[in-house]
């Protein structure tokens, strides 16, 4: 199992960028209240990552900050995606960036290799190929599972096998936002894999209003 630090983060507090999303998950996203999580815990805060993942603005950010991200991790993957709904958006963003940063890309470099898109159903099909990942992954292919909000990692992890099960390698875990209440500790633990994560719900709530 993996037990190793947190890694150093690829996308960093000085990029515009990144300073864009945060605001827009703060203004978008993110509410205070009583609220029943998907992970069945009471929280105060509650972040809708789908309402700035399907946004326009979302979209042009997300997709080249995760494609820089996962560069810089230097995960080398070929495919990425998640569990369906919430990785959706952010898988397709992350394939679409990375097929415009190839075109300008130097042949035969990482980054002139576009990356494929998939998600991973959360029960099979009860007709048809009955497959649990769809999509354009490929088995043998290396991944990197996208999540919008991390919490307690369970997402994630029902992922991770469902890709292990259907011949993929999971290079990491790519996040939009990590909640800090556990999830992270529970997929390093758990699967074995990194994480990085774009923003953590600490940031967002300094930015709410």
């Amino acid at each position: 199992m993996l037990h190793t630090p947190h890694p150093t983060p690829v996308v960093t507090h000085a990029d515009p960028r990144l300073q864009q999303l945060l605001d827009l998950l703060a203004r978008r996203s993110a509410r205070r209240g009583q609220f029943t999580l998907a992970s069945g815990k009471q929280s105060t805060l509650y972040i809708d990552a789908r309402l700035t993942t399907m946004s326009p603005e979302g979209l042009t950010l997300i997709g080249p900050l995760a494609l820089d991200a996962i560069r810089g991790a230097r995960w080398d993957v070929q495919s990425v995606g998640g569990l369906t709904l919430g990785a959706d958006p952010i898988s397709y963003a992350i394939s679409y960036a990375s097929a415009l940063a190839a075109t300008a890309a130097p042949a035969g470099t990482a980054d002139a290799a576009a990356l494929r898109a998939f998600t991973v159903r959360k029960e099979a099909k009860s007709h048809g190929t009955g497959k649990l990942v769809e999509g354009t992954f490929e088995s043998g292919d290396r991944v990197a599972v996208v999540e919008d909000v991390i919490t307690t990692g369970g997402s994630a992890l029902k992922a991770i096998a469902a890709l292990r099960a259907a011949g993929g390698t999971v290079a990491g875990v790519l996040a939009l936002v990590d909640r800090e209440e556990g999830g992270r500790e529970a997929i390093e633990r758990e699967a074995g894999v990194p994480i990085v994560a774009l923003t953590r719900a600490t940031e967002i709530v300094e930015r709410m209003r």
